[in-house]
Protein backbone atom coordinates (compact mmCIF):
# COMPACT_ATOMS: atom_id res chain seq x y z
CA UNK A 1 0.00 0.00 0.00
CA UNK A 2 1.35 3.41 -1.03
CA UNK A 3 0.45 6.36 1.19
CA UNK A 4 1.67 9.59 2.76
CA UNK A 5 3.92 9.00 5.75
CA UNK A 6 2.73 9.43 9.33
CA UNK A 7 4.65 10.46 12.43
CA UNK A 8 4.57 6.86 13.64
CA UNK A 9 6.54 5.79 10.53
CA UNK A 10 9.64 7.86 11.28
CA UNK A 11 11.62 5.17 13.12
CA UNK A 12 11.11 2.68 10.29
CA UNK A 13 11.89 5.30 7.63
CA UNK A 14 15.11 6.19 9.43
CA UNK A 15 16.15 2.56 9.68
CA UNK A 16 15.46 2.01 5.97
CA UNK A 17 17.30 5.15 4.82
CA UNK A 18 20.25 4.64 7.13
CA UNK A 19 20.67 1.00 6.07
CA UNK A 20 21.27 2.35 2.54
CA UNK A 21 23.46 5.16 3.87
CA UNK A 22 25.64 2.61 5.68
CA UNK A 23 26.42 1.20 2.21
CA UNK A 24 27.30 4.65 0.82
CA UNK A 25 24.16 4.79 -1.34
CA UNK A 26 22.66 7.89 0.27
CA UNK A 27 23.06 10.24 3.21
CA UNK A 28 22.20 9.33 6.79
CA UNK A 29 19.14 11.11 8.15
CA UNK A 30 18.57 12.03 11.78
CA UNK A 31 15.32 11.54 13.63
CA UNK A 32 15.07 15.31 13.99
CA UNK A 33 15.36 15.85 10.23
CA UNK A 34 12.80 13.16 9.48
CA UNK A 35 10.26 14.46 12.00
CA UNK A 36 10.68 18.01 10.65
CA UNK A 37 10.11 16.79 7.08
CA UNK A 38 7.63 13.95 7.59
CA UNK A 39 5.05 15.69 5.38
CA UNK A 40 7.47 15.38 2.45
CA UNK A 41 7.42 11.57 2.53
CA UNK A 42 5.46 8.89 0.75
CA UNK A 43 5.88 5.30 1.93
CA UNK A 44 5.11 1.80 0.74
CA UNK A 45 3.78 -0.38 3.53
CA UNK A 46 3.57 -4.17 3.41
CA UNK A 47 2.16 -6.16 6.32
CA UNK A 48 2.57 -3.23 8.70
CA UNK A 49 6.21 -2.55 7.75
CA UNK A 50 7.61 0.37 5.78
CA UNK A 51 9.47 -1.27 2.89
CA UNK A 52 10.11 1.81 0.74
CA UNK A 53 10.08 5.58 1.04
CA UNK A 54 10.63 8.71 -1.02
CA UNK A 55 10.33 12.42 -0.27
CA UNK A 56 9.36 15.45 -2.31
CA UNK A 57 10.93 18.55 -0.78
CA UNK A 58 9.94 22.01 -2.01
CA UNK A 59 13.06 24.16 -2.35
CA UNK A 60 11.80 27.29 -4.06
CA UNK A 61 8.78 28.68 -5.90
CA UNK A 62 9.52 26.68 -9.04
CA UNK A 63 11.76 23.89 -7.79
CA UNK A 64 11.35 20.70 -5.80
CA UNK A 65 13.66 17.80 -5.00
CA UNK A 66 13.01 14.08 -4.94
CA UNK A 67 15.14 12.71 -2.15
CA UNK A 68 15.52 9.81 0.26
CA UNK A 69 14.33 7.19 -2.23
CA UNK A 70 14.98 3.87 -0.50
CA UNK A 71 13.58 0.38 -1.04
CA UNK A 72 14.24 -2.58 1.26
CA UNK A 73 16.48 -5.16 -0.42
CA UNK A 74 13.87 -7.91 -0.66
CA UNK A 75 11.35 -5.49 -2.19
CA UNK A 76 13.59 -4.14 -4.97
CA UNK A 77 12.60 -4.70 -8.61
CA UNK A 78 8.90 -4.88 -7.71
CA UNK A 79 7.92 -1.39 -8.89
CA UNK A 80 7.85 0.32 -5.51
CA UNK A 81 10.54 2.88 -6.40
CA UNK A 82 8.72 3.69 -9.62
CA UNK A 83 5.40 4.10 -7.81
CA UNK A 84 6.94 6.37 -5.19
CA UNK A 85 8.66 8.62 -7.73
CA UNK A 86 5.41 8.82 -9.72
CA UNK A 87 3.55 9.83 -6.55
CA UNK A 88 6.12 12.56 -5.86
CA UNK A 89 5.92 13.86 -9.42
CA UNK A 90 2.12 13.95 -9.24
CA UNK A 91 2.31 15.84 -5.97
CA UNK A 92 4.81 18.33 -7.44
CA UNK A 93 2.46 18.94 -10.36
CA UNK A 94 -0.54 19.38 -8.03
CA UNK A 95 1.42 21.89 -5.97
CA UNK A 96 2.21 23.92 -9.06
CA UNK A 97 5.85 22.93 -9.30
CA UNK A 98 7.69 23.64 -12.51
CA UNK A 99 10.90 21.62 -12.11
CA UNK A 100 11.89 18.62 -10.01
CA UNK A 101 15.47 17.54 -9.49
CA UNK A 102 17.27 14.63 -7.89
CA UNK A 103 20.85 13.95 -6.87
CA UNK A 104 21.38 10.30 -7.67
CA UNK A 105 23.67 7.37 -8.40
CA UNK A 106 20.98 5.62 -10.49
CA UNK A 107 20.75 7.88 -13.51
CA UNK A 108 19.12 5.28 -15.78
CA UNK A 109 16.22 4.94 -13.34
CA UNK A 110 15.53 8.68 -13.38
CA UNK A 111 15.96 8.89 -17.17
CA UNK A 112 12.90 6.63 -17.44
CA UNK A 113 10.84 9.48 -15.95
CA UNK A 114 12.27 12.07 -18.32
CA UNK A 115 14.96 13.47 -16.03
CA UNK A 116 18.03 14.88 -17.78
CA UNK A 117 21.55 15.33 -16.46
CA UNK A 118 22.61 18.85 -15.60
CA UNK A 119 25.71 20.42 -14.12
CA UNK A 120 25.67 21.00 -10.38
CA UNK A 121 26.29 24.67 -11.02
CA UNK A 122 22.84 24.93 -12.61
CA UNK A 123 21.12 24.35 -9.29
CA UNK A 124 20.51 27.39 -7.09
CA UNK A 125 22.90 28.14 -4.25
CA UNK A 126 20.09 27.63 -1.75
CA UNK A 127 19.99 23.92 -2.59
CA UNK A 128 23.72 23.49 -2.11
CA UNK A 129 23.38 24.86 1.41
CA UNK A 130 22.44 21.32 2.42
CA UNK A 131 25.41 19.93 0.54
CA UNK A 132 27.90 21.85 2.67
CA UNK A 133 26.76 19.73 5.62
CA UNK A 134 27.51 16.51 3.76
CA UNK A 135 30.66 14.52 4.57
CA UNK A 136 31.25 14.16 0.82
CA UNK A 137 31.36 17.91 0.23
CA UNK A 138 32.97 19.29 -1.93
CA UNK A 139 33.80 16.04 -3.72
CA UNK A 140 30.24 14.83 -4.23
CA UNK A 141 29.88 12.15 -6.87
CA UNK A 142 26.08 12.15 -7.07
CA UNK A 143 24.66 13.11 -10.45
CA UNK A 144 22.20 16.03 -10.59
CA UNK A 145 19.20 15.42 -12.84
CA UNK A 146 16.17 17.58 -13.52
CA UNK A 147 12.72 17.25 -15.08
CA UNK A 148 10.36 20.01 -16.16
CA UNK A 149 6.77 19.31 -15.29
Amino acid sequence: MLRKAKIGDVEQIRKLINSHADKGQMLHRSLNELYENIRDFHVAEKKGRIVACCALHIDWKDLAEIKCLAVAEKWKKKGLGTSLVEACLEEAKALGGVKVFALTYVTEFFKEFGFKRIRKEELPHKIWNECTKCPRFPDCDEVPMIKKI
